[in-house]
């Protein structure tokens, strides 16, 4: 789905918990996730592809990050095994915030440049119906601020710095290679 789908924009559903191991909802998370390498992407929420269920898969994927291991320290990213969230309840730390580049599959082909909490906490249940307490930091912390807000009806592009919004093609020609403060000094996204 991209950004002007209904299903996008709508808080998304609770998944009953006796249905979490229905052959459906696995088979659900079994093509959300070969969805999701396909793109390639970090993370994929039901709502992106069509279904109102408050259920995400997320990995991030070593190789993603091995290309770069300069932009990987900034951003405190490490890989991040395969795993499911549904019906996640998201505790956030405001206390510190950290901006950078985020992109979408709902909104392909563009990035900008978004503040989210650095630290969060998640409860959620997993792929079999158990509880799971996730904390997590950095791009694993970002990763989980997005899933979980397709499943309220938000995109990036409601917490993004508007003068950020480019292609990822002018992304990956001018920006990619970038820290933040350099970004910051050529992209002034103060209000």
């Amino acid at each position: 789905m991209q950004a002007g789908e209904a299903v996008l924009r709508q808080a998304a559903n609770p998944v009953v918990v006796s249905d979490i191991r229905s052959r459906d909802t696995q088979d659900l998370i079994e093509w959300m996730r070969e969805t999701m390498y396909d793109a390639p992407g970090v993370g994929l929420a039901a709502p992106q592809v069509g279904l109102p269920l408050q259920l995400a898969v997320i990995e991030d994927k070593a190789e993603y990050i091995k290309d770069n291991p300069d932009a990987a320290k900034e951003r405190e990213r490490k890989p991040v095994p395969f795993h499911v969230i549904i019906n996640p309840k998201i505790a956030i730390d405001e206390s510190t915030k950290i901006e950078f580049f985020e992109g979408c599959l709902s909104f392909a082909g563009f990035t900008a440049v978004v503040p989210r909490a650095r630290k969060v906490r998640v409860e959620c249940l997993d792929h079999k119906g158990e509880q799971r307490i996730i904390d997590a930091s950095g791009w694993y912390a970002r990763i989980l601020q997005h899933e979980i807000d397709h499943l309220h009806g938000r995109l990036y592009l409601d917490r993004m710095y508007p003068r950020t919004l480019m292609s990822m093609e002018n992304f990956n020609r001018f920006w990619k290679d970038k820290s933040i403060p350099e970004v910051r000094k050529l992209i002034s996204w103060e209000r």
